[in-house]
């Protein structure tokens, strides 16, 4: 090996990528599960996903608080000792409540998942909902809201999504203090009846473990008398406000303002969707996107901007965000927009093209780097209807997409009158 000469340098682009394939199996109650066992540690995530989001509520708060109530008592259980019993065995279950789905997750030790799938077990079959437990719950959720309301960035997030989706749909339903306030114990426990003890359940399991575990997951789950009943995910038609620019004063002593511009876009199986992904990319979707080189590089005006597509299943949404100075906020919108017109109007060249490709794929890379990372693609193609195909259809779509479809999206999208504006100060 002659170590003066430098190696050849090979582009992300230049790879060919695999999505290494899931086991695929049922339990005795028809739970899917899905597993991907690698990696050199013997480390274990298993994540149960149930049809129990916002979107399946009546009242406001009740998917979240009953979410995340489930770890904090049951018949047999206090809070303490659910909590001590994972600690003990260096194990970490968490909670998260979204739009459509619910979630509860358990990383440990493969060697410990017997000590703990009882536990787990015990969570999802016997949760109490004390009013102790949800007292303080409510407590700690008014006060953390308080809290975040006083942060333009919290505010704005909050406002552009009812904007381009309606207060009255999942996407876009926020809470207010009495909604919290209003949150019971009798509504907790019908939801639980309902989406976790008589729902839809699927559970994702990734980590390096043996055949013993199908037999130790049917144990604990597949007595359960989940997806007994069909579960049908509401549909939601999203509803716009008519007006489209807004600036509001939530702090007089502001001296930022937090800027969201957002339009409503398509969900995944759009035909437009891998490509424009590209574009988001070259347009505000990493630190030297055109947006990055013009409003913080160039002009100061922020420390960061970025856009992105949101992920949600049924419908998505194209979102512009930053905070800047409150002098400079309107000349930054200017700039967002100034960056729209050149891509409509200009052609990307081929070295920033590749730039951007070598970006996206490497990115990938990393994602597929590990078990967890892999599952986490697995299931997000599974939970939006997708299957391998999407995987790899991207992947073509980042190396093949040229500079005039790019510039044809664009114009197709890009454009101020298909936004909100919202500055909150």
């Amino acid at each position: 090996m002659n170590r003066k000469i430098a190696p050849k340098i090979k582009d992300a682009v230049d790879y060919s990528l695999v999505l290494k394939p899931y086991e695929h199996y049922k339990l005795d109650n028809g739970i899917d599960v899905y597993s991907v066992n690698a990696g050199a540690q013997e480390v274990l995530q298993l994540e149960m996903v149930f049809y129990a989001g916002n979107s399946f509520e009546k009242q406001k708060g009740i998917a979240a608080a009953t979410n995340f109530l489930l770890k904090n008592g049951t018949k047999t259980k206090s809070a303490f000792e659910i909590n001590e019993a994972f600690e003990y065995y260096g194990g970490y279950c968490n909670r998260a409540c979204y739009n459509e789905t619910a979630t509860v997750t358990l990383h440990c030790l493969t060697k410990q998942i017997d000590k703990l799938l009882p536990i787990m077990q015990d969570m999802l079959t016997e949760s109490v909902f004390s009013e102790e437990e949800l007292s303080t719950y409510k407590q700690n959720s008014l006060q953390r809201l308080k809290v975040n309301l006083q942060k333009a960035e919290f505010v704005a997030g909050r406002l552009i999504d009812s904007y381009i989706f309606g207060e009255q749909h999942p996407y876009g339903v926020y809470t207010h203090p009495v909604d919290i306030e209003n949150v019971n114990v009798e509504a907790c426990r019908q939801f639980y009846n309902d989406y976790y003890l008589n729902g839809k359940c699927i559970v994702f399991v990734s980590g390096k473990f043996t055949e013993e575990l199908k037999k130790q997951l049917n144990d604990a789950f597949g007595k359960l008398n989940t997806n007994q009943k069909n579960i049908i995910v509401p549909e939601f038609k999203s509803n716009p406000i008519s007006e489209r620019k807004f600036r509001i004063d939530n702090d007089p002593n502001a001296v930022q303002g937090a800027i969201r511009i957002a339009m409503p876009f398509p969900n995944r199986h759009h035909p437009d969707f891998k490509k424009v992904m590209v574009l988001n990319t070259l347009y505000g979707g990493f630190f030297g996107s055109r947006l990055m080189s013009n409003i913080r590089e160039d002009k100061g005006y922020t420390y960061g901007i970025y856009s992105y597509i949101q992920n949600h299943i049924q419908e998505s949404a194209w979102v512009i965000s930053t905070e800047a100075g409150k002098d400079v906020s309107e000349a930054t919108i200017q700039e967002i927009y100034n960056e729209m017109q050149k891509l409509r109007e200009e052609k990307v060249d081929d070295e920033e093209l590749l730039l951007v490709r070598n970006y996206l794929i490497g990115g990938i890379l990393g994602e597929l780097d590990g078990p967890f990372q892999i599952m986490a693609k697995w299931k997000n193609i599974i939970l939006n209807d997708m299957d391998e195909s999407y995987f790899y259809d991207s992947v073509n779509e980042i190396k093949a997409v040229n500079a005039d479809q790019l510039m044809e999206l664009a114009n197709k999208y890009l454009r101020p009158e298909n936004f909100w504006e919202l500055v909150v100060y």
